[in-house]
């Protein structure tokens, strides 16, 4: 009897741009995978790359070789920033299990003298009203909750801690450090690094360039230490230039925006989350990319947008795609799914549903100006005096801080305005998953707001939607 043929052949771990070469060589010949890696170790891999990927466009080449690369000690906002990828796999430090009273923070670059004096005393209160609600959020839910007769005190004990750092990370801020691990493909990389060499930010412009060059150098971390030291992506780090054309039409549209919009409409009535399914296309491109570079409501913009004429429609697109070239992606305005949620949250919040790929997302600037959330807790523990004060200190700071040095100080507590773009499956899909009592009581309340909100808009479909109301806890349940 002949033997069967193997049909599933894996691969070992290899350089990222050596991986991309024989996959892409394989697709591209009738030799098996072993004969297309014996060709590649004899062939220049960064020859092929910078005659088909960069110069041909042959983008899908890039999707081929995977890089593992992690970012220790960054702040929170570049650790957000860095995430903002679609097709992103990752994770950050968990404010969750970890204790960050002691952790330090990041001052920008752009905070000098007296106002770097103000940063770090405004910084060093935030930690220090973070240890005290801590230990007061443990102590309450010590007193409230006994330890049931069949769970560890080990277990307990990691429960409660968990519970009392949920509360406690309102006082955390953007300019906490914290560690990022993340596997992406080299395109996704190289979209990456530009995005973040065009940042307004110091320390996210700095931290592309450090991508940049240790895509050139040789890994740092080897599992097989007999491993060949070749550097990671050595094309890719000589074609990662700073991606201009994103800040450009962010820039163009903020201006527009400034000469152009009537003043903001003030309105009390606005729940914590909306949601829309627009119908006018054009409008809903225009509200979308005057969205991040405005304070107002998706609703607003997009109400305004619906009843413009057609030249100033096009003149905000035109605006929006000044000195685009072929190479460069349409902005964010032109993506999404039918449903469109605008979503006021804390960071906190934010940061955990950033980690939904299946939708795109927009955000505002991090200004402060809508204020922040106080959880329940915080006055069952007696400490509401204090966290009021923290987080009013670091208001009050911000105000004085230049931008964009002043959002570094924006406490995970405080409110920020975000729009989530998707389908109905991933609608579906957030509020079952985040609703869940395991998961921490601010995004909780989102995502049963998320179903709530599609039970008013589209009745039929919402009863499909699963989810658990935020008044059903088991805090021991971790």
């Amino acid at each position: 009897m002949a033997r069967k043929s193997k049909r599933v052949v894996t691969v070992a771990p290899m350089p990222p741009e050596r991986c991309a070469y024989a996959l892409a060589r394989y697709s591209r010949s009738p030799d098996s995978i072993r004969q297309s890696l014996d060709w590649v170790r004899t062939h220049n891999s960064q020859n092929f790359l910078e005659n088909f990927y960069f110069q041909y466009g042959h983008a899908s080449i890039a999707d081929l070789g995977h890089v593992v690369i992690c970012f220790e000690g960054v702040s929170e906002l570049a650790a957000t920033e860095a995430e903002d990828e679609p097709l992103w796999d990752g994770q950050a430090k968990s404010s969750r299990y970890q204790d960050f009273s002691r952790s330090g923070f990041i001052t920008p670059p752009e905070a000098t003298g007296a106002d770097a004096e103000l940063y770090c005393k405004t910084g060093n209160s935030l930690l220090a009203a973070y240890a005290q609600v801590n230990a007061a959020a443990f102590d309450c839910l010590s007193n409230r909750l006994p330890r049931p007769d069949d769970m560890k005190p080990d277990a307990y004990r990691r429960n409660l801690a968990a519970r009392a750092f949920d509360v406690a990370r309102y006082l955390l801020f953007w300019g906490v450090p914290t560690n990022v691990g993340q596997v992406t493909s080299i395109r996704t990389l190289e979209k990456q690094i530009r995005r973040l060499r065009a940042s307004p930010y110091q320390e996210i412009r700095d931290l592309g360039l450090e991508i940049a060059e240790a895509c050139a150098a040789p890994f740092d971390c080897v599992w097989d230490e007999t491993a060949a030291s070749e550097p990671v992506a050595p094309t890719l780090a000589r074609h990662a230039e700073p991606d201009e054309y994103a800040g450009r039409w962010r820039r163009d549209l903020t201006q527009w925006a400034a000469q152009n919009l009537p003043p903001a409409r003030v309105s009390s009535g606005q729940p914590r989350v909306d949601l829309l399914r627009p119908q006018d296309a054009v409008a809903d491109n225009v509200a979308t990319l005057l969205y991040p570079v405005t304070d107002r409501s998706f609703r607003d913009l997009y109400e305004m947008a619906a009843d413009w004429p057609a030249a100033r429609r096009a003149e905000v697109i035109e605006v929006a795609l000044g000195g685009r070239t072929r190479r460069d992606d349409l902005p964010p305005g032109f993506r999404g799914g039918p449903y469109v949620y605008d979503i006021v949250m804390d960071i906190g919040a934010y940061r955990d549903l950033h980690r939904h790929r299946r939708c795109h997302q927009l955000r505002q600037a991090h200004t402060g100006q809508l204020g922040f959330d106080t959880p329940a807790l915080i006055a069952e523990a007696g400490v509401k005096d204090l966290y009021a004060a923290a987080m009013q200190s670091a208001f009050v700071a911000m105000r004085k801080l230049p931008e964009p040095a002043s959002h570094y100080l924006l406490p995970f507590g405080g409110r920020s305005r975000f729009l989530f773009r998707m389908d109905f499956a991933e609608a579906h899909y957030i509020s079952k998953l985040r609703s869940g009592v395991k998961g921490h009581f601010s995004y909780r309340e989102i995502a049963w707001e998320m179903k709530c909100a599609m039970e008013k808009l589209e009745p039929e479909l919402a009863r499909l939607m699963e989810g658990t109301p935020p008044w059903i806890e088991d805090p021991l349940t971790r």
